[in-house]
């Protein structure tokens, strides 16, 4: 199942995505896909006949992030094998975890916005898990039944902040639409749960980043019960699960954005996104 929301911020209209590609308004069951709603949404939607809904029109209108404002994101750093290498840094004993301000949050066609004070934009594909259900101190092997789905995130960095400042990694990850989210969350049925997913992301249509979510150090499993042991995780909360190697930080020389540029990504099963760097 994939569940979207589809208009204009603030006038967004749930819906799901249906194999045909027509996405079809479910508002008449649930009035919005937010935290508050979200735990046991795919049970009130399993087995509805879709085209007794009324279809969305989807050309020219705004894809919105697929649910409204998480109370929480998390992230976990360094959790790709071949990342770390890259960034010449050992394999992490346990899971990295790092939070992104809320106002991050955005839809995944929103515009990254470059502040006058940043040197150093950086990129990063990640694969997005997004919790239907509370958790505190579950197994690894209840994990999965706390999921709701999976989703496409841009993890965006400006790393002069996040290395250079003299703080933690929020720092340089917490700045308005640096967690670009969509264009839809995806059931684990449809996408085994996360494993062995490609995953691509382009900056003016030149291939940066290529990776597999195998590549994993701590899977999603061990994520979600990992963080449970330290936190209560709340419904719709999201998780960004790390980035494959390729970011503007690791090139030799680095790389990294400036105003006008492109950035486009992609996780198999989970869609694609795109942003334009535009100034603040």
């Amino acid at each position: 199942m994939k569940l979207l929301r589809l208009g204009a911020e603030g006038a967004e209209i749930p819906c799901i995505l249906g194999d045909d590609n027509i996405a079809r308004d479910v508002s008449s069951i649930v009035a919005d896909f937010t935290p508050e709603t979200i735990t046991g949404l795919v049970d009130r939607l399993s087995g509805l006949n879709l085209n007794d809904l009324p279809a969305v029109a989807m050309d020219g209108v705004r894809i919105a992030a697929p649910m409204a404002q998480p109370r929480n994101i998390y992230c976990i750093g360094l959790n790709y094998s071949d990342h770390a290498a890259e960034a010449g840094m050992d394999i992490p004993d346990e899971p990295i975890l790092f939070n992104k301000s809320s106002g991050t949050y955005c839809a995944p066609f929103d515009p990254l916005l470059y502040s006058p004070k940043m040197t150093k934009l950086d990129w990063e594909v990640e694969l997005g898990i997004v919790i239907g259900k509370q958790a505190l101190n579950i197994s690894k092997q209840e994990a999965l039944d706390h999921v709701l789905g999976y989703t496409l995130v841009n993890d965006v960095s400006e790393r002069a902040w996040q290395l250079e400042r003299s703080g933690q990694w929020a720092k340089g990850k917490g700045f308005p639409n640096f967690c670009p989210t969509g264009p839809w969350i995806v059931t684990g049925d449809e996408v085994d749960d996360g494993v062995a997913l490609s995953m691509w992301l382009d900056v003016n249509g030149e291939r940066m980043q290529t990776g597999n979510t195998d590549k994993m150090i701590f899977d999603v499993a061990t994520i979600v019960s990992y963080l449970s042991e330290f936190m209560r995780l709340e419904p719709g909360d999201l998780i960004c699960t790390g980035t494959p190697p390729g970011v503007g930080v690791g090139m030799k020389p680095p790389k990294f954005l400036n105003i006008g540029d492109k950035i486009t990504l992609g996780i198999s099963g989970l869609g694609h996104q795109g942003q334009t760097v535009v100034p603040l």
